[in-house]
């Protein structure tokens, strides 16, 4: 589904099925040939896919023709009189009965005297990411149809952007199905008119032109001229807006944060960011582009954050106005990173990524994947190609820019998802068809729905798989979860014993959600939590909602052991959006394995819980199939640590990792046996 930049929506599950009552109902076969790929395959690898998985049969039946009304003010395209129709995705399409799908806009129903939607058929994220995936697709296999897609997108893409005005650069959103122009839609979108400020549609079309451009550069010089104007124009648009803060800083709930990124998001600047270092690969003397990129790199690295132990456990947050949220969707950031490492020739810009990947990944691939949103708590477990895609990506884009093999073998555990590798083993994505399925509810149901975006991040997945044929085979055949063991969460009101109050506080504070009900204790109150056992010592960080100022102190114990003191204190309020903030609080020790009751006493002040984040000293993944297993080991902890791994029966290799991706030690083995892990590190676990 598309993701619109209001930050509220931040919220909204991309997978809700939309329910319009007029549409295009065009039938899609079930199966359909997938165009070779160029790349030869492993022997193994081609043992185990007689094919690629790349099959861009769904997003070509996506597509469709507009031709806008002649002389729109501000908006013309490349060749547009001797080329007057444009091609672009539809929205979104919903599954129909006999293996068909309805092609629909946003914003329904439908005005069935006008044919509009309340927001458009076609929208400019979808448009550009579409024009990414057809770049990526002639660049990997020399496909022509690809490239002719490509182009016409792009072409449709800068006809989208403003072309002059006080808003030269940026680009209007929507487009209705006769290509009348839709810049104020309903629900209204910001900014309004979305052609008025910088946006994710802003940022994306930046993504597309720089990657159009070194397509283009030496296949057809005209066009790639063309690209590199209108690129030069967001650029400007980019600078003028956003980057013209570069430097400045703002505090947000006590956290420094960067002032001078797209809609203060890391997520929206780091798909800009991979354009221009798109840009600056194919042309190194372009000093405006290099300059935009390292600033916009530097303001997403400063969103790094926490450590193996606490939250966000070395996430990049994608949203400088809350310190309390991490979405899948979007998360490109380490992706961009790298890719500026690269481009500018400064390794040291990738630092945060390394991070990013090394820690964080692990943790949340043994917490169940990629979900819609941790706020902080793991409250929004719809799993979308986005996001799943998102993480591929940067793993792939890291592993690249490190040398390390430990990063590709990630990225192949969270690519099998698509495969089925998923909580509810379903497959996310069909190579007969090229179909990716819209979302994985919490519920383990699927959204049978296929619209442009999933459809987008599945094939740009594949495309990536595809340029790997070893990781392609062990991503698509190594697709059982056998085994998952890590972080999860217990909610306050699930507090076996207690003198404090509950409250049912509003879900959405601005900026972060709450797991449920509020549990507040005042001094001399306490709370017991059964945070059940486990094979190992276990993190526990209480989640606490503060206001500005407030303070309290409290002690945690399991049984008679200490687990902590915990002295809080709420931080200022700074740009939140919000007047308090809910937060992960550290504690000093690890809770013994087989302890299950936790608890707190209030010594002073008032100490207001929203759940427990419970976090393994080790986690694990499991996964198996006809391809073999792969194991992911992951330690939280500050020291060395054993840990088990292999299969009993099986000849497996242990290739162990530092806490910055830095392979240490290789260790095989028939059967079980004990590798010892880094501080921080990981094990991949191959067999």
């Amino acid at each position: 589904m598309h993701t619109h930049t209001r930050r509220g929506a931040r919220l909204v599950a991309l997978t809700t099925a939309l329910t319009l009552s007029i549409g295009t109902v065009i039938a899609m076969p079930l199966a359909a040939t997938a165009a070779p790929a160029s790349v030869t395959a492993a022997p193994a690898a081609a043992a185990a896919l007689a094919a690629p998985l790349t099959n861009l049969a769904h997003l070509d039946f996506l597509l469709d023709e507009a031709t806008p009304p002649a002389d729109v003010d501000g908006h013309t395209t490349y060749r547009l009189e001797e080329e007057p129709a444009l091609v672009l995705p539809w929205t979104y399409a919903d599954a129909r009965d006999g293996g068909t799908f309805e092609r629909v806009g946003g914003g329904g129903p439908v005005d069935p005297a006008t044919g509009y939607w309340g927001q458009g058929a076609y929208n400019a994220d979808d448009v550009a990411r579409a024009a990414v995936v057809y770049l990526r697709d002639w660049r990997l296999t020399g496909s022509e149809s690809s490239r002719t897609s490509a182009y016409e997108l792009l072409r449709s893409l800068t006809y989208l952007q403003t072309a002059d005005g006080p808003n030269a650069g940026n680009v209007v959103l929507w487009m209705q199905p006769d290509g009348t122009l839709n810049p104020s839609a309903e629900p209204v979108e910001l900014p309004d008119p979305s052609d008025s400020g910088p946006s994710y549609w802003l940022a994306r079309t930046i993504w597309a032109l720089g990657e159009g451009f070194a397509a283009f550069q030496d296949d057809d010089p005209d066009f790639a001229g063309f690209l590199e104007q209108r690129l030069a124009l967001s650029v400007d648009a980019l600078n003028r807006q956003v980057l013209v803060n570069y430097g400045q800083w703002e505090k947000s709930d006590g956290m420094r944060v960067p002032a001078w990124l797209i809609t203060n998001g890391a997520d929206a600047s780091a798909e800009a960011a991979l354009g221009l270092a798109a840009r600056v690969q194919a042309e190194p003397s372009d000093a405006i582009a290099a300059t935009a990129l390292r600033q916009l790199a530097e303001g997403i690295a400063a969103m790094s954050s926490g450590d193996a132990q606490s939250w966000p456990y070395g996430a990049i947050l994608p949203w400088t106005e809350s310190r309390s949220m991490w979405h899948a969707w979007g998360s490109q950031m380490p992706a961009a990173l790298a890719a500026a490492s690269e481009a500018l020739g400064d390794p040291s810009l990738a630092k945060a990524a390394v991070k990013d990947a090394a820690v964080f990944t692990p943790t949340l691939l043994t917490a169940g994947g990629p979900d819609n949103g941790w706020f902080p708590t793991p409250t929004d477990r719809v799993q979308i190609a986005y996001g799943v895609d998102s993480r591929v990506q940067s793993l792939l884009a890291v592993a690249d820019a490190t040398g390390s093999r430990g990063f590709a073998d990630l990225a192949a555990i969270q690519a099998a998802w698509f495969f089925g590798a998923n909580r509810s083993a379903a497959q996310m994505y069909d190579s007969a068809t090229g179909v990716g399925y819209d979302g994985l509810q919490p519920d383990g149901s699927v959204n049978r729905n296929s619209g442009a975006e999933s459809t987008i991040h599945a094939l740009l997945t594949m495309i990536a798989l595809d340029s790997r044929p070893e990781l392609a085979a062990r991503a698509a055949t190594v697709t059982t979860v056998d085994e998952i063991d890590g972080l999860r969460s217990v909610q306050a009101e699930s507090a076996v014993a207690t003198d404090g109050t509950l409250s049912t506080p509003v879900n959405w504070t601005g900026e972060s959600s709450w797991a449920g009900d509020a549990l507040t204790l005042a001094r001399g109150q306490s709370a017991t939590f059964d945070i059940g056992t486990d094979a190992v010592r276990r993190w526990v960080e209480p989640v606490v909602w503060s206001t500005e100022g407030a303070k309290s102190v409290s002690t945690w114990r399991s049984g008679k052991l200490p687990t902590g003191v915990l002295v809080e204190k709420g931080p200022a309020q700074g740009i939140s959006p919000t007047a308090g903030v809910l937060l992960p609080r550290s504690l000093q020790l690890p809770v013994l394995g087989d302890r299950a009751r936790l608890t707190v006493g209030v010594r002073s002040g008032e100490l207001t819980l929203d759940a427990l984040l419970v976090l393994p000293v080790i986690s694990r993944l499991g996964l198996s199939g006809d391809g073999g297993v792969t194991q992911l080991v992951h330690s939280s902890a500050k020291l060395s640590q054993s840990a088990r791994v292999g299969v009993s029966g099986s000849a497996t290799t242990a290739y162990i990792y530092s806490g910055k991706g830095v392979l240490v030690h290789t260790q095989s083995g028939v059967g079980e046996y004990s590798v010892k892990l880094p501080p921080s590190g990981f094990a991949v676990v191959i067999g």
